[in-house]
């Protein structure tokens, strides 16, 4: 029984930093036991690793957040590659991490330098489906003409007139969103070394984006956002997130498989 309970053991993977001494995060590991985060090093970089059961975390809430706190723990003095959540290395060799971190050391040290004095800072943009609509009828001659026109009859007298009403509003707020969108990105895209533009959800998201930026131009990027915030706040709602873990950009995938 013993044996076997020992080899559920496993080292949970969260990052890779560039690292040459001891380093110490707290019980702050994931999977509700406190265990404590540490790194384990190899020359001058290190993952960042906590004790836990060899198992595939689920991606739930709390693992989730757990997996993050630790990221942001260990951002607070260091640059990190996150490594994709529920990265487990069977047993609690350090030996073995060590030795993935000495077959792949080329690469992430290449990915630690790409990376060193920058940080990802998330926006979502949606925008203000009154305020949009008031702008279409407004400034589209053809939708409002055929609004005014159709306004007093009865809806069913007018049936296909609205569906047509409603298809030219439909293709007006996609050019609308798409030039806010342009607008946002001329903005802010100068400024970040990286651009990475995500689905959006919904008609009313105009962008769901991350941008990797240098730490010497966070403040240039914050006043960036916020002069558009000033400029659009009838018409945009900001949602702007940071500072994050580059995910967006770098995401390591290790292989744990045989070790």
């Amino acid at each position: 029984m013993a044996h076997e309970a020992a080899e559920q053991d496993g080292l949970y993977i969260y990052g890779i930093i560039n690292n040459s001494g001891e380093l110490d995060f707290g019980p702050i590991g994931i999977g509700g036991r406190e265990e404590r985060v540490y790194a384990v090093i190899h020359n001058d970089i290190a993952a960042v690793v906590s004790r836990t059961v060899v198992k595939e975390f689920e991606p739930r809430r709390a693992n989730m957040i757990a997996h993050q706190k630790v990221l942001e723990a260990v951002m607070v003095s260091h640059a990190v590659l996150p490594v994709r959540f529920s990265t487990v290395s069977p047993g609690h060799d350090d030996m073995k991490v060590e030795k993935i971190l000495e077959e792949d050391y080329l690469r992430l040290k290449k990915l630690l330098v790409k990376m060193e004095g920058k940080k990802e800072m998330g926006l979502k943009v949606m925008a203000n489906e009154e305020k949009v609509y008031e702008s279409i009828i407004t400034g589209y001659d053809n939708i409002r003409y055929l609004r005014d026109k159709l306004i007093n009859l009865p809806p069913e007298k007018t049936h296909y007139q609205r569906v047509k009403i409603g298809e030219l509003v439909a293709a007006a707020l996609e050019k609308e969103v798409g030039t806010y969108k342009d607008a946002v990105l001329d903005a802010l895209s100068p400024i970040a070394e990286e651009v990475k533009v995500n689905d959006s959800y919904g008609s009313m998201m105009v962008l769901n984006a991350a941008f990797l930026i240098r730490t010497a131009r966070e403040e240039e990027f914050d006043r960036a956002v916020n002069a558009l915030d000033d400029r659009y706040h009838d018409m945009m709602t900001f949602k702007y997130v940071g500072t994050l873990p580059p995910y967006n950009f770098v995401n390591i995938s290790i292989n744990i498989k045989g070790r």
